[in-house]
């Protein structure tokens, strides 16, 4: 991939065209740390368009100097931009994970082995209904349902056209910065949600799943929010 400072040539259509070669160089500069300070700061992963409108330079450009960024971090830093939740976002590299969890103890995300197995039916089955998820899963389901969308991983997508018109349940942006997935073509064969689970740092496993489980039997993911 060709670095965007080399490339001044390509940027003759933007506003930056008019510059002198110097002037566009200090400009990209400024750019990229302006997008480093942005993504530095945010708890949350940032939109293309929101990054764009705030350094005022269009989308193009701005992806440029994102990649420009994410290849300089790969080369020389602890800290990752990554593409997550159809965003961008700063973290820190998993291999120094356990010096960052020295310094604090991240916040957990508390799933039951019922709400995780609850879970991963609705992000694989979605947008599915509250009677196709209890007619898989063979149990009450209203609970687990509830505790997810209070979490913010399952919402509310629409009615189905069917009798009573049940809710569809889908999975949010939020799923995907916790479970660290670009999207949901990143979800890994229903074979490998186990592991999948585990490396996000959920304790119990989805054939433990036994019905609703009590408070001790919680599960725990990692919050992104706390990191």
């Amino acid at each position: 991939m060709r670095g965007v400072s080399g490339n001044m040539d390509d940027v003759q259509s933007h506003p930056l065209g008019e510059l002198s070669q110097e002037a566009k160089s200090d400009k990209m500069a400024h750019l990229k740390k302006a997008l480093e300070c942005l993504l530095f700061v945010s708890d949350k992963p940032m939109l293309l368009r929101e990054l764009s409108q705030i350094i005022e330079v269009d989308e193009t450009l701005t992806e440029q100097l994102i990649k420009e960024l994410m290849n300089e971090y790969d080369e020389r830093s602890g800290l990752a931009i990554v593409e997550v939740a159809g965003g961008y976002q700063m973290v820190t590299r998993p291999e120094y994970g356990r010096y960052v969890a020295k310094l604090r103890q991240p916040r957990r995300v508390r799933l039951s082995r019922a709400s995780l197995e609850t879970l991963a039916i609705i992000a694989y089955r979605q947008p599915i209904t509250h009677p196709e998820i209890e007619q898989i899963r063979g149990v009450d389901s209203s609970h687990c349902i509830a505790r997810l969308i209070e979490l913010g991983l399952v919402k509310i997508t629409g009615r189905k056209n069917s009798p009573g018109r049940p809710y569809l349940y889908a999975t949010t942006e939020r799923f995907l910065e916790v479970f660290g997935l670009k999207d949901l073509s990143e979800l890994p064969p229903i074979e490998q949600w186990h592991q999948k689970a585990k490396t996000m740092g959920v304790s119990q496993t989805m054939d433990e799943v036994e019905g609703d489980a009590s408070a001790s039997d919680d599960a725990k993911v990692n919050d992104p929010d706390a990191q």
